[in-house]
């Protein structure tokens, strides 16, 4: 039994899904914007006033049973409240700006790393060396966030590199010298 699947979906106020039968596609409009995914025929999407439930018709399916229901929730979460990635820059000289939609990392390489943002993703520089990355879709953030990240990851002995802010980076001692 999927727990999670079996859970209903309350819509917000200002919230619409569109359920498309034919081609299985899911599209959810709200105050932030619009978001369409692709959903398995295998699920059954169904509403009640203001509230989604999702239907599987054999037991084989349980796995794309909630994850169909997660994705479709993300979407709701995403047009009414958004989700947000923080990043911070940790070392010695290192520091971001953002100029129009390029965004410049000055990471301890000998020239810069210039990384353009998507069309729906939102980058904001408050100080030199911390990145909020918002938008509606949570796979779209988390996977700019992922590329920004990539740029110079955290390394264990100092710490150096670009992290997420919630992140904790596990140490290590190093050379003792004797």
């Amino acid at each position: 039994m999927s727990r999670i699947g079996n859970k209903l979906i309350d819509l917000p106020e200002g919230v619409t899904v569109t359920v498309d039968e034919d081609n299985h596609n899911v599209t959810v409009k709200g105050p932030k914007g619009e978001l369409t995914r692709q959903v398995s025929p295998k699920i059954k999407i169904t509403q009640d006033s203001n509230q989604l439930k999702f239907e599987r018709d054999n037991d084989n399916d349980k796995a794309i049973h909630g994850t169909t229901r997660a994705n479709v929730n993300n979407m709701v979460v995403g047009v009414t409240t958004g989700f947000k990635k923080s990043l911070e820059l940790v070392g010695v000289g290192y520091r971001a700006q953002k100029k129009g939609t390029t965004l410049i990392l000055n990471v301890g390489y000998s020239n810069p790393v210039e990384i353009t943002t998507p069309d729906n993703i939102d980058v904001d520089v408050p100080s030199n060396t911390e990145i909020n990355v918002s938008g509606i879709s949570k796979q779209a953030v988390g996977q700019f966030a992922a590329e920004i990240r990539d740029v110079r990851p955290p390394e264990p002995y100092k710490g150096k590199g670009i992290k997420y802010a919630d992140e904790h980076v596990r140490r290590k001692e190093g050379k003792t010298g004797k």
